[in-house]
């Protein structure tokens, strides 16, 4: 799995910053943005998130070019809807060549298994790749290809949707591929904009955990965000 950060909103948390204190300001957020200080922005950015007014933290937006995942990971992925989707498409790309498919850790722990697994998504693929041969129409061959067979995905977010996704899918709980992907781009963002997810990642980071009867029983260590001087 590859996860890599495309493109971000310049500053972001500068741009939040401001768009959160023009509410209040008489001045315009041009001007804000540019008087702002790091103490400034860091107390800003704190009050929003601990606070919960997070409608401004949306101004920032992150681009991630994902690669190795499986369609059965992309398919939760997409279930976030407040996000901008554009994966590579099976009906359009003809996989004559090669076609790698994930193997799940399980999996990968038992060898019998696992030869198993590779058997049975290389004898898909050769289906696949004979119906191709036939004259069948890639739209129509793809009907063999499994849920393990890997794509590639581009995802746009805004930094408070990020926030939301990285609650759900960094959670214990979370399917295993899609909670990997999940830190990885935690990661990524982190770099970027290092207080807005400074605690971001599973709900037990920041309180009790939601999941009721549900709840994993290993909850992480409490993470508590950095104050300022006053």
């Amino acid at each position: 799995m590859q996860v890599k950060l495309l493109e971000h909103t310049p500053e972001p948390e500068r741009v939040v910053a401001a768009a959160a204190r023009l509410c209040y300001a008489p001045i315009g957020a041009d001007q804000l943005f540019d008087k702002l200080t790091k103490k400034e922005i860091r107390k800003l950015l704190n009050f929003l998130i601990e606070s919960g007014h997070h409608s401004a933290i949306e101004h920032a937006v992150f681009t991630f070019a994902i690669e190795g995942i499986s369609r059965a990971c992309s398919h939760q992925l997409v279930r976030h809807r407040l996000a901008s989707y554009s994966q590579q498409s099976q009906r359009y790309v003809k996989f004559l060549d090669k076609l790698e498919f994930v193997v799940p850790k399980d999996i990968k722990r038992k060898p019998n298994l696992r030869k198993l697994y590779e058997e049975i998504n290389e004898k898909a693929f050769e289906g696949y790749k004979k119906l191709i041969e036939e004259g069948v129409n890639p739209e129509d061959a793809r009907y063999l290809l499994p849920n393990a067979a890997e794509t590639k995905i581009v995802v746009t977010m805004n930094a408070r949707e990020l926030f939301h996704f990285f609650t759900l899918r960094c959670c214990d709980r979370a399917q295993w591929e899609i909670r990997d992907l999940a830190n990885k781009m935690l990661k990524e963002a982190k770099k970027i904009a290092p207080i807005i997810f400074e605690d971001a990642g599973p709900a037990c980071l920041r309180g009790p955990c939601p999941e009721g009867p549900m709840i994993c029983g290993n909850p992480r260590k409490r993470i508590k965000r950095k104050k300022i001087d006053k």
